[in-house]
């Protein structure tokens, strides 16, 4: 089942400049992002960190719920859903 993934700019050199990519088989966020890694060597290790969890300054929002308000890498995704990939940002005055 086809799912979109939103790519953002700092990783979009990973997936060959694309902005957006779709990923089958993704039943959940953790399946997404291993399709994804599959097809984009390196890019779960931005993602991921060396304990298998989210990044802390990265989020994920499946469709337009932050996935760490659901079950994590663990939340469901069907076709037509969209996974988007929010770098953190910090800053201030």
């Amino acid at each position: 089942m086809p799912v979109t993934v939103k790519i953002p700019a700092p990783l979009r050199p990973l997936t060959a400049n694309l902005g957006e990519v779709a990923v089958e088989n993704a039943g959940t966020v953790q399946a997404a992002l291993d399709e994804l890694s599959r097809k984009y060597p390196g890019i779960k290790d931005k993602l991921l960190d060396d304990k298998g969890g989210l990044r802390r300054y990265v989020n994920l929002f499946k469709n337009d719920e932050d996935v760490r308000h659901a079950q994590g890498l663990g939340t469901a995704l069907k076709e037509g859903d969209r996974l988007t990939i929010v770098p953190a940002i910090a800053g201030g005055c």
